[in-house]
């Protein structure tokens, strides 16, 4: 407990630094066309205090930052999105090369940049086919070019470009490209599916 005149105030420990949503701040404000005024007016707090945050000399606290949050229409927490990674980019000739059972060409789309999904382009030449396999996990089929027939039990369909087909994969599938057009299909399946 503190002695009468000591402060009650508690210390800031120095290698905690608060985050600084200053530029964030100023950026949602700049993006919906608002200026200091009408923020303040619509948050109920000062000009200058608004201020001072976007210039990064005043920290808010959760209260002001909900309150500037909803003056811009905006959650607070993209207030705090300074340091998010930059997007992962995979340029066309930088994807992986993969084996294909179908003849043609497969291509890592994502070439292991994406965590949790396996995005893979498959171009096959007419009558190009995988014959039965399995693997853990769904798979998802968009057709970009030619036709397909996808099999699986006693299912069978035949696909067309913008066509989308979702299934199990543990069950036994084919999949062929049938006509006389090259086939292409992404094929997206978790990263962990196991192949069998």
């Amino acid at each position: 407990m503190a002695k009468e005149g000591e402060s009650t105030t508690r210390t800031r420990d120095p290698g905690c630094r608060r985050p600084a949503v200053g530029r964030e701040v100023r950026r949602w404000r700049t993006e919906r066309s608002l200026t200091l005024a009408q923020v303040a007016e619509r948050s109920g707090l000062n000009i200058g205090y608004l201020s001072q945050i976007e210039n990064d000399k005043a920290s808010p606290s959760l209260d002001a930052l909900g309150a500037i949050g909803a003056a811009l229409d905006v959650p607070i927490a993209w207030f705090l999105i300074e340091g998010t990674p930059p997007p992962r980019v995979v340029r066309a000739a930088e994807r992986p090369r993969l084996p294909t059972p179908l003849g043609g060409d497969a291509t890592e789309v994502d070439a292991g940049a994406a965590r949790d999904l396996r995005i893979i382009e498959v171009v096959v030449p007419p009558g190009g086919r995988t014959g039965l396999h399995a693997h853990t996990a769904d798979e998802h089929h968009l057709v970009l070019e030619g036709r397909w027939r996808l099999s699986q039990g006693e299912h069978v369909v035949e696909m067309d470009p913008g066509d989308f087909l979702v299934w199990d994969a543990s069950i036994p599938h084919d999949v062929e490209v049938i006509g006389t057009d090259v086939g292409r299909m992404l094929v997206i399946y978790p990263r962990r599916a196991i192949r069998r």
